[in-house]
């Protein structure tokens, strides 16, 4: 669903003309066909072939004037800077769905954990450490003893 602003009217739909949205972004019509010579912005046609330039236009040309203007650079590095973006946020939705699987796959493994728990037999098998490793302790006392261990309600 698009973005919509106050008026109801969605973001993304053509709807100034170009001197509308050339004063809007405040520059002059011609450096906005300029700006879509080289692909910085596609406004939409009229059924006669008019640019209408939408919201998310205007707020991406006044954008294009933030970076040429007080930052001072130059359409190629202006290109670059929305390349970087697109791929940014291209690689953060990635993320989000990748986190999202990664959930899931936590969710069945601890599910799977909780069963392997639940039809496992739990006995008691006394260890004893030797050096550096671990045997099961011979108990002489209670040789042949098993110690019963409560388990769950299944």
């Amino acid at each position: 669903m698009a973005a919509r602003e106050d008026r109801g009217v969605p973001r993304d739909r053509g709807v100034y003309m170009i001197s509308v949205a050339a004063e809007l972004a405040g520059m002059h019509p011609q450096t906005l066909r300029i700006y879509e010579a080289r692909g910085l912005i596609t406004p939409k046609r009229s059924p006669k072939n008019t640019r209408l330039y939408s919201q998310r236009d205007v707020e991406r040309l006044r954008r294009i004037q933030e970076l040429t203007s007080e930052l001072g650079m130059n359409l190629a590095g202006v290109e670059k800077v929305f390349e970087l973006e697109q791929k940014l946020e291209q690689m953060e939705d990635r993320m989000r769905r990748l986190q999202r699987e990664a959930a899931k796959v936590q969710d069945r493994l601890m599910e799977e954990l909780e069963r392997v728990r639940k039809s496992g037999k739990f006995e008691l098998v006394p260890y004893r450490k030797t050096g550096t490793e671990l045997v099961p302790a011979r108990l002489q006392s209670v040789r042949g003893v098993r110690i019963p261990i409560s388990r769950p309600a299944r």
